[in-house]
């Protein structure tokens, strides 16, 4: 059986041989791509790695929602490919996440590449609007990516946050927090105070619930670094 100190070795050896392929890949692609590396043994600093500048990151910044779905689904997670996403700033965002996984299959890491595709979409849709081809694209979902990791779990509190909460009954509270749970929240430190804090409860209430919630889910968490 490979000891936990050789695997943690073996990660650390898959993260150094990955660092100089971030700034490969950039320079391949050009301006307009970024490649970040991202260690989840970390989750609030997983950023140890990064080229380009398309979502505002640096070293030692923290996972974006994405990320944190990854966390939550394990050893279950599988690579995102080719995704659209829109940014804060309302850049229009082509990306692949892709898991990385030591020899026994756990999932550790990701390595993300992200092409700004902004004037590529505003071209195609004056294009298809100058030949008539219908209507406009559908609107994007906003990915929310930063370094500091409370503000990512305060903007995917607020996206699943449609009531107050002296407005939700017992199954709506629970939703909530099967919800939050599923986009990986509570795999970062101080998650919970912080949910507690935002929805004017007791940590005591939130890790019930919490509890609540997991225990009526009957599939793993999990939902797209």
């Amino acid at each position: 059986m490979t000891s936990e100190r050789a695997l943690e070795a073996e990660r650390d050896a898959i993260v150094a041989a990955l660092t100089p392929v971030v700034d490969g890949l950039v320079a391949t692609f050009g301006p307009l791509c970024e490649v970040v590396l991202h260690d989840y043994r970390d989750p609030e600093t997983s950023v140890v790695a990064l080229a380009g500048s398309v979502t505002g990151r640096s070293v030692g910044g923290a996972m974006s929602e994405i990320g944190l779905r990854i966390v939550a689904r394990g050893d279950q997670a599988r690579d995102e490919l080719n995704y659209l996403t829109r940014t804060g700033t309302g850049r229009t965002v082509k990306s692949s996440t892709m898991v990385l996984r030591d020899s026994t299959g756990t999932v550790f890491g990701a390595l993300c590449v992200n092409l700004d595709v902004t004037a590529v979409s505003e071209a195609h849709t004056l294009l298809g609007a100058l030949a008539g081809l219908g209507a406009a694209p559908a609107e994007l979902p906003v990915t929310t990516f930063g370094d500091d990791i409370d503000s990512v779990v305060d903007v995917i509190l607020d996206t699943h946050r449609h009531e107050p909460w002296g407005a939700l009954d017992r199954a709506g509270r629970l939703a909530l927090f099967r919800s939050l749970d599923e986009r990986g929240v509570f795999a970062v430190r101080r998650a919970i105070e912080q949910v507690a804090a935002r929805l004017g409860i007791s940590r005591a209430s939130a890790y019930s619930y919490l509890s609540q919630a997991r225990a009526t889910t009957s599939t793993p968490p999990g939902g797209p670094a």
